[in-house]
């Protein structure tokens, strides 16, 4: 077709335009990020965010959520309930309009709310959108209103249900997921749970209460000490140095709320947050903590003879920081995001407020708590010794070659292509599977680690300890970017970081002490997504020459029912169908270059789960307590937890 002919047939007509929430429903991902597990349970982040905005406007005090045993979630508040009365432009309920409008509501009137949450601000008429029936009820002047809708589509107007105590307000939201949109419509309680209690943490005043209706769980979220019990939390399963110190402040118009606290760990743990948003990629108030914390710290070390000068040792911002757990929270009325995901907090006069606040208030409490001063430098002191030794050991390591990039590992096998964008490495567990995966990859875009059982913890260990541990040097050396504090991540050589072990308890060990370490020394790799996990079938079901993979029981029962076509599916039933076999891997070593490529390893058909971090409050304090010193947390852990594992013994 000639370029004319094509501009002809290219008219008005083939524009098409997305009225009301249609948009939405053809692009959902563009509002809530995905449609998979973290996309659904955004659509209760959305809604439990209208609530936590009354709270900090002053007008709400509860939040109740509840998963109810229909698969549905209603969430209810008692603020002042969203208004009812006729928009005067757009002549119909203002509820409906918030219900139905993109970018409708009163967050865009500063003085209806001078901060507000939300990290997409796309507000409740995208769950509306994204919902298979929702229905809203508003108490307010006396009066409990109510309306339906199917799809984003009211089912008829506002009606008035009844009258009410006129002391009665707030809003409650019921909504299904639409099994159209979103792959998964079942919501996880802990998933729920761990952002519930980051917002009562960050917000002392409201009370949050979780019900699960069909699991029968409940928990009630309420810390009048706000930040303050929030680093107790972090910090449960380490041995802290002092009591946490509280720093509170405003300036410009911008609140500060800060609290940390020292403890016997060797990375620092903290936690910053803007408008009730975790701004996992930090940012100027981030910014401004650090360069407080550093200079006033030296300052008063300096001050008060406290750093010793005959071990001609130069502390930095490194070593005052390690052993410490901290939460920032900032409220910004026009805060401004930056970064790949959004999270990242751009407004530049923020650092110097942060700054200015945290450098005055941390420098009084220093001068009134010379013993705990004393016991934070001497911590800091040790961060210095141990940093120097692992400098050593560095420049020890690169004369070997082992963390020169030019000298990759032996076992590694590399890929041909060298745009780190279109590679992957594999890290995988044994050399027995390590040979399978050498074999059965694309030689050209996917790289083969295999490394020998379990690495060191690195939660237990300092740094020099890090450096000197072989699958460890190797892990560095074929990833190209440093570790901790010299991490670059624009210099790794793979766009995406998969691990692969076996599905045993062995495996899962090895797979928790990986992610911890590129937790604590490679996080940016997380945090940008560029961290996998493999999921290698467990059942292999042979049907004559027809081969069916299972990942997991229920997999393997679906594909049994369809083969009997009786409606059971239980492997240990002796009367299989002739011709039929199932056989359950042990390892990823029973599969054969072939087997394990079609399964694991193929992008076209493989799954791959990858690791971001929603909460990172929630998994930091997973990775200490499974990989820390504390026993009794980590069992508690595990009992609680047991019914969830996968576990072959």
């Amino acid at each position: 077709m000639t370029k004319e002919k094509a501009q002809k047939n290219y008219t008005a007509k083939n524009i098409n335009v997305l009225k009301g929430l249609e948009a939405v429903r053809k692009r959902p991902a563009m509002y809530i990020g995905d449609i998979g597990v973290r996309g659904l349970h955004h659509l209760v982040n959305e809604v439990v965010d209208n609530s936590i905005d009354e709270a900090l406007a002053g007008y709400n005090d509860k939040v109740t959520i509840t998963i109810n045993k229909d698969g549905s979630v209603t969430v209810e508040d008692s603020g002042r309930g969203i208004p009812v009365d006729i928009h005067p432009e757009e002549g119909k309920s203002a509820l409906e309009i918030v219900m139905t409008v993109l970018h409708a509501g009163g967050k865009f009137d500063k003085n209806t709310y001078k901060v507000s949450g939300g990290l997409h601000g796309v507000g409740v008429s995208v769950v509306n959108a994204l919902s298979e029936w929702l229905v809203v009820e508003v108490k307010r002047n006396g009066k409990l209103y109510r309306q339906e809708y199917e799809r984003g589509i009211p089912k008829g107007p506002v009606k008035e249900v009844k009258k009410i105590n006129k002391n009665e307000s707030g809003t409650k939201v019921t909504f299904k997921p639409d099994p159209e949109i979103f792959k998964t419509t079942k919501f996880k309680f802990e998933t729920l749970n761990d952002r519930m209690r980051e917002l009562a943490f960050l917000n002392r005043n409201i009370t949050i209460t979780l019900i699960d209706e069909i699991e029968g769980e409940k928990a009630v979220h309420h810390y009048k000490g706000g930040l303050i019990e929030f680093v107790k939390y972090l910090n449960e399963t380490r041995t802290p140095l002092h009591k946490p110190i509280y720093i509170e402040g405003e300036k410009d118009n911008t609140p500060v709320e800060v609290a940390i606290q020292y403890c016997d760990a060797y990375s620092d743990n903290i936690h910053t947050y803007v408008n009730n948003i975790n701004t996992h990629e930090g940012g100027t108030h981030l910014v401004g903590f650090k360069t407080a914390l550093t200079r006033t710290l030296n300052n008063y070390a300096y001050k008060n003879k406290l750093i010793k000068e005959n071990k001609k040792i130069t502390l930095t911002g490194d070593d005052f920081r390690e052993g410490l757990t901290a939460v920032i929270s900032v409220k910004v009325i026009e805060p401004q995001f930056e970064g790949q995901t959004k999270t990242k907090l751009g407004n530049s006069e923020v650092k110097s407020v942060v700054e200015s606040i945290v450098g005055e208030k941390l420098s009084d409490y220093l001068e009134e708590n010379p013993s705990v001063a004393k016991k934070i430098i001497e911590k800091c002191m040790r961060a210095a010794e141990a940093r120097e030794a692992a400098r050593k050991a560095r420049e020890l390591v690169r004369r070997k070659n082992a963390l020169d990039s030019m000298h990759l590992p032996g076992k590694l096998a590399d890929c041909s292509i060298s745009d780190p964008e279109h590679c992957e490495i594999y890290i995988v567990e044994g050399d027995s599977a390590g040979g399978s995966a050498k074999q059965g990859r694309d030689r050209r875009f996917q790289a083969i680690l295999p490394i020998k059982g379990k690495i060191l913890n690195v939660e237990k260990a300092k740094i020099n300890k890090i450096l000197e541990n072989n699958e460890i040097k190797a892990i560095v050396s074929a990833i190209g970017a440093g570790i901790g504090a010299d991490f670059n991540s624009e210099k790794a050589r793979y766009g995406k970081i998969i691990i692969m072990t076996d599905a045993d308890v062995d495996g899962s060990h090895i797979r928790t002490l990986l992610l911890t370490f590129f937790y604590r020394y490679m996080k940016d790799l997380i945090t940008s997504g560029r961290v996998y996990i493999a999921q290698p079938p467990l059942y292999r079901i042979k049907k004559g020459k027809e081969e069916i993979y299972a990942y997991d029981d229920a997999e393997r029962d679906e594909v049994l029912k369809k083969i009997r076509g009786n409606g059971k599916g239980n492997s240990t039933d002796e009367n299989l169908p002739k011709g039929v076999n199932v056989s359950r891997y042990k390892g990823l070593g029973e599969m054969n270059p072939e087997q394990l490529w079609a399964t694991t390893m193929n992008p076209e058909t493989r799954t791959i789960l990858q690791v971001n971090l929603e909460s990172a409050a929630a998994a930091d304090k997973i990775f200490e307590t499974l990989m820390g010193d504390q026993v009794e947390p980590r069992r508690e852990f595990i009992e609680k937890h047991a019914r969830y594992a996968n576990i072959d013994i």
